[in-house]
């Protein structure tokens, strides 16, 4: 499909720039294509009463490390900058990261990460380079004292749309994270997960509605622009994540008994689809996946669809067209931008059902 398909009109004004306070008293717009497709607004704090009880929320527990680092690299007398955004370990003292700039960087050169203080550093070898602008880092530290000494050397990587209006602060190292985050090693926030807290969670219980956890660790690759006019010729970066074998036992259940499973993400959406392309459905997973879903998708394991509003010619917005149709979508967004919903990962969210088997809007 032509990606520019998916492109829309932003006003710069509705990017959310901090969370809502309390994280639930965020605004969610309801979707739910057909024939006619509805659109209601609502507030997250109502989410439980949107559900049936017996349904499942799956939300997505990875939890975001400090994977931005600046340094520097020197050349005989030669000094420079290096930015380096880390998006997929490899081993336990080796990550990938893309690196700015990649030309000034060789391989097997050393770059000295420093804190912003200057008083802690981590060394780290080129080892590989990609011409997509990747080098894979071998550090000097490993596993649990490598995940330390990013905790010492390297900052939130907040998305560049925030990034480019205000520097990150301490603030974000708690806004930037959701409830559930648990297992080390993403570099961006499952977004749509940031909406929740005690008491909501409170009133999902008093529902019945359960509530399961898979891990899809985010990748940078999230916030990199699709730039190929089609969308057949986009590559996705590869991401780790994982279901338990209980956990896919217990939502094959959910939808034999003909409750919904509703993904909180559209990581969450993305590992479980992803567990589910053979023939027995959704199975215990613990792997890479780079799956892109584009309209034309037909989805094995998710009823619906729990997100915040996703960048215009995104994959992220590629995906929701795919999960309840490209033109219901564009209506959507339509009436959030005319309404004022905040976007993006610290933005509002939305509540979206999927379009009619039969639809023509692909």
């Amino acid at each position: 499909m032509r990606v520019d398909l998916f492109d829309f009109e932003l006003p710069n004004e509705r990017i959310a720039l901090r969370p809502a306070r309390p994280r639930d008293a965020a605004r969610m717009l309801v979707v739910r294509p057909g024939t006619q497709p509805e659109l209601t607004d609502h507030g997250v704090s109502d989410l439980a009463s949107l559900l049936d009880p017996g349904d499942a929320l799956v939300f997505n527990d990875t939890k975001v490390i400090p994977a931005q680092l600046e340094g520097t690299r020197t050349r005989g007398d030669a000094v420079a900058k290096i930015g380096a955004t880390l998006h997929l370990r490899t081993a336990p003292n080796r990550w990938w990261a893309f690196v700015r700039p990649a030309k000034k960087l060789l391989v097997g050169e050393q770059v000295v990460f420093a804190s912003a203080d200057a008083t802690q550093q981590l060394v780290a070898v080129a080892i590989e380079k990609r011409e997509t602008g990747e080098v894979l880092l071998e550090f000097d530290l490993s596993g649990a004292h490598l995940d330390a000494g990013l905790g010492l050397v390297g900052h939130i990587p907040l998305p560049p749309y925030i990034a480019q209006k205000r520097g990150e602060d301490e603030q974000d190292r708690s806004d930037y994270q959701t409830m559930f985050a648990d297992r080390e090693g993403a570099v961006a926030a499952p977004t749509a997960g940031l909406h929740f807290t005690p008491a909501l969670i409170d009133s999902l219980n008093t529902r019945g509605i359960e509530q399961h956890r898979v891990t899809l660790h985010v990748g940078a690759g999230t916030f990199l622009p699709v730039k190929v006019d089609d969308t057949q010729d986009h590559q996705m970066h590869a991401e780790w994540g994982e279901i338990s074998a209980e956990t896919a036992e217990a939502l094959r259940a959910v939808r034999a008994r003909g409750n919904k499973v509703v993904a909180v993400g559209t990581t969450s959406l993305r590992i479980l689809e992803s567990a589910s392309q053979g023939p027995d459905g959704l199975q215990e997973f613990s792997d890479e996946t780079s799956i892109f879903i584009t309209p034309g998708y037909r989805f094995r394991t998710v009823d619906a669809l729990m997100t915040n509003f996703h960048l215009p010619k995104s994959t992220l917005f590629m995906l929701v067209s795919a999960f309840s149709g490209l033109e219901t979508m564009r209506n959507a967004y339509d009436h959030a931008i005319k309404t004022e919903y905040r976007f993006y990962s610290y933005g509002d969210s939305s509540l979206l059902f999927p379009k009619p088997e039969s639809s023509e809007d692909q």
